[in-house]
C-alpha cells in the first residue's frame, strides 16, 4: 500500500481536475506541452531524468515569463534506492563588489540591466544529469525544446496573459539601448504575442542545437560563452567569460527533517529549502485535529514566519554561512522557537541556534525513477538582458544579493546569493514517495510546508493537497490568502492580530507538481496546479 493514507476520490476543493494515475511514466509541469515532451521521451526509452531534461529544455521555450536558458537549476533525483541533490545556481561575477555597485549609484542591486546578471547554471544542470543518469543522449533530450522553437507552438492562456502583462510593464521600465533585444526577441512586432498565436523563436533553436552537440561546452566555454562576455562588455556589465568558463555544478548531499515518520527532503543552502524544513520542524511539535481551524492556520503561519526569519538572516551560499545547518535544523532549537508560539501574531526575528519568475516540473518512470526540478530566471523575463543572436534572456539572480557588508548575504565576487528556487522530495523508511514542488518566489518554502502538511496531516491526495486554499506570510503580521480562503477563519486570524488581504492574482500563491509512488504496486498517483496552464502526461 501506499504510505499516504489518501482516498484517491475524496475533493474537498473546487479544481478543475482529478488526481491522475498511471503506472510507466508521469511528468508533471505547468505547459501542457512540455509534459508531454517529456513523455514522449519516456516513450522513446527515455528514464525520469532524461523526461526531466527535456521538459526543463522545453519550458525555455512554451513558457519564457518564467524560466529560460539563461536560469539557475536545482535537481533532486532519486535513482537505485538513493537521492542525489544538484546545484545549479552560478555565482556572481568575480569583478563585481559592493563599492563597485554603490559607486555606479546604486544603493541596492537594481532588478534590470547587468548588475543583477550572475552565471546561468541551467545548461550546465541538463548536461551534468544527463551524464550521470541519462540513457538517452543531450542531443536526444533537447529536440523536443529545439523542434518547438524551430516550428512555433500556441500561445496557452496563462502564458499569454503574463507575456502582455509584462510587455506592457517594460514598455515604460526599459529604456536603455541594452534592452532593445528583449524587444527585438520577445515582442518583434511591437506587442506580445497573442493567446493561441503560433509563437517561434529561429535564434532560440539554434542556441539549444548548440549546447545539446557541446552537451553545454558552447556554453561555457564556446561560441556562446564568446556572445554573452562581448554583450556584457558593450554595455559594462561585471560578466565574462572567464567568469563562464570556470563555472561547473555542484553534486549536493540533500538535507532533510523526519515530519511524523517522512523524511522531507531539499537541497541545502544557497537555496531557501532549509526555510521549509524550519518551519515543520517547529510545526510538528503541535498536533492538529483538522484542517480547516483557526487554530492550525495561525500555527503553520507563526511556524512560517519564525523559519522565513532565521532563513533571510543565516542562509546565503554554505561556504559564507555563520550557522550549520543541522544547528539550525538541531529539535531543542525548534523547541526553543516552538515555544514563541502563543495565541496572538507576533512580530518575528532571527534566534540563535545552538552551536555544533520559476518552473517546477516531476518525473517518475516504470523503473523507479523520479526528479524533482526547478528552474528559474528568478522575476519574471529575468534581468532584461537578451543576449544577440543567441535568444538567450538572462536572469537577475542577483536582485537577492545585500550590499550591506555585515550580512550574511553580502554581494561578493564568485558568491553564490541566497536563492529562492527549492525542489522538494518525500521518502519514508528510505523509500521513494515521491518529489514535490511549489514555484513562486518567496512562496516556494511556504507552498512545501502547506503541501506536506495537507498530505502527511490531513490526508489529502495530491490534487486535493494542491487545490486547499494557499496563504502567503508577506512580512511583519502581514498575510495574504486566495478569495476561496475561509472567510470566518480570515476573520477569526485577524482577531489575532493577524493582519489578513484577500489577493484576486492567484499565480500570486505558486504552482505546484506532485507525484506520489505506491512502492507496491508501482502506481504513481499525480497532481498538477490548477492555478495555471498545468497538465500531466502519463501513461
Amino acid at each position: 500500500m501506499l504510505n499516504l493514507s489518501f482516498d484517491p476520490l475524496a475533493y474537498p476543493y473546487p479544481s478543475q481536475r482529478m488526481t491522475t494515475v498511471a503506472n510507466r511514466g508521469m511528468v508533471a509541469t505547468s505547459q501542457p506541452l512540455a509534459a508531454q515532451a517529456g513523455l514522449d521521451i519516456l516513450k522513446k526509452g527515455g528514464n525520469a531524468i532524461d523526461a526531466a531534461i527535456a521538459t526543463a529544455a522545453t519550458l525555455t521555450v512554451v513558457e519564457p515569463t518564467s524560466n529560460g536558458i539563461g536560469s539557475d537549476a536545482f535537481a533532486l533525483v532519486w535513482t537505485k534506492g538513493e537521492l542525489h541533490g544538484l546545484n545549479a545556481s552560478g555565482p556572481a561575477p568575480k569583478d563585481i563588489s559592493i563599492e563597485k555597485v554603490k559607486k555606479s549609484g546604486h544603493e541596492e542591486i537594481p532588478l534590470y540591466g547587468w548588475t543583477p546578471v550572475t552565471v546561468p547554471g541551467a545548461p550546465s544542470a541538463w548536461a551534468a544529469l544527463s551524464e550521470r543518469f541519462g540513457k538517452l543522449s543531450l542531443a536526444e533530450t533537447l529536440q523536443p525544446a529545439i523542434d518547438y522553437a524551430e516550428s512555433g507552438y500556441p500561445i496557452s492562456p496563462t502564458l499569454g496573459y503574463y507575456w502582455n502583462k509584462l510587455f506592457n510593464k517594460y514598455k515604460k521600465e526599459f529604456q536603455g539601448k541594452e534592452f532593445e533585444q528583449w524587444f527585438n526577441t520577445f515582442a518583434p512586432e511591437g506587442r506580445s504575442p497573442q493567446v493561441g498565436e503560433i509563437w517561434k523563436s529561429p535564434v532560440h533553436a539554434k542556441t539549444l542545437l548548440s549546447i545539446a552537440e557541446t552537451k553545454a561546452e558552447s556554453f561555457y566555454r564556446g561560441e556562446i560563452a564568446d556572445k554573452i562576455a562581448q554583450s556584457s562588455k558593450q554595455y559594462n556589465g561585471y560578466l565574462t567569460k572567464q567568469d563562464l568558463a570556470n563555472y561547473q555544478p555542484e553534486w549536493v548531499k540533500p538535507i532533510s527533517v523526519n515530519y511524523r515518520g517522512y523524511d522531507v527532503w531539499e537541497i541545502p543552502p544557497n537555496g531557501q529549502g532549509l526555510i521549509a524544513l524550519l518551519a515543520l520542524n517547529t510545526v510538528k511539535g503541535f498536533q492538529f485535529d483538522q484542517k480547516e481551524s483557526v487554530d492550525t492556520y495561525h500555527k503553520q503561519i507563526e511556524s512560517m514566519k519564525l523559519a522565513f526569519t532565521d532563513g533571510k538572516k543565516y542562509i546565503t551560499d554554505e561556504k559564507f554561512m555563520s550557522e550549520q545547518v543541522e544547528n539550525l535544523l538541531s529539535d531543542d532549537y525548534a523547541a526553543e522557537r516552538r515555544q514563541l508560539i502563543g495565541d496572538k501574531a507576533l512580530t518575528p526575528k532571527p534566534g540563535t541556534p545552538p552551536q555544533g519568475g520559476t518552473v517546477y516540473l516531476a518525473t517518475a518512470d516504470s523503473e523507479g525513477n523520479m526528479v524533482s526540478f526547478i528552474q528559474s530566471n528568478y522575476h519574471d523575463f529575468g534581468s532584461g538582458i537578451v543576449v544577440p543572436g543567441t535568444g538567450i534572456a538572462l536572469q537577475n539572480r542577483g536582485k537577492n544579493f545585500s550590499l550591506d557588508p555585515n550580512h550574511e548575504n553580502a554581494l561578493a565576487g564568485g558568491k553564490r546569493t541566497y536563492h529562492t528556487i527549492i525542489p522538494g522530495f518525500l521518502t519514508k523508511n528510505k523509500e521513494a514517495i515521491g518529489p514535490f514542488g511549489v514555484m513562486g518566489g518567496f512562496m516556494q518554502p511556504q507552498g512545501h510546508m502547506q503541501v506536506i502538511m495537507n498530505a502527511v496531516d490531513f490526508h489529502l491526495n495530491p490534487q486535493a493537497a494542491l487545490d486547499a486554499p494557499r496563504w502567503q506570510w508577506v512580512e511583519e503580521k502581514r498575510i495574504l490568502v486566495e478569495p476561496h480562503f475561509p472567510v470566518d477563519i480570515s476573520r477569526a486570524l485577524e482577531r489575532m492580530g493577524h493582519e489578513v488581504e484577500v489577493i484576486l492574482d492567484k499565480y500570486t500563491f505558486g504552482r505546484g507538481q506532485i507525484i506520489w509512488r505506491d512502492n507496491q504496486t508501482g502506481t504513481l498517483y499525480g497532481g498538477t496546479e490548477s492555478r495555471t496552464d498545468g497538465t500531466i502526461a502519463s501513461y
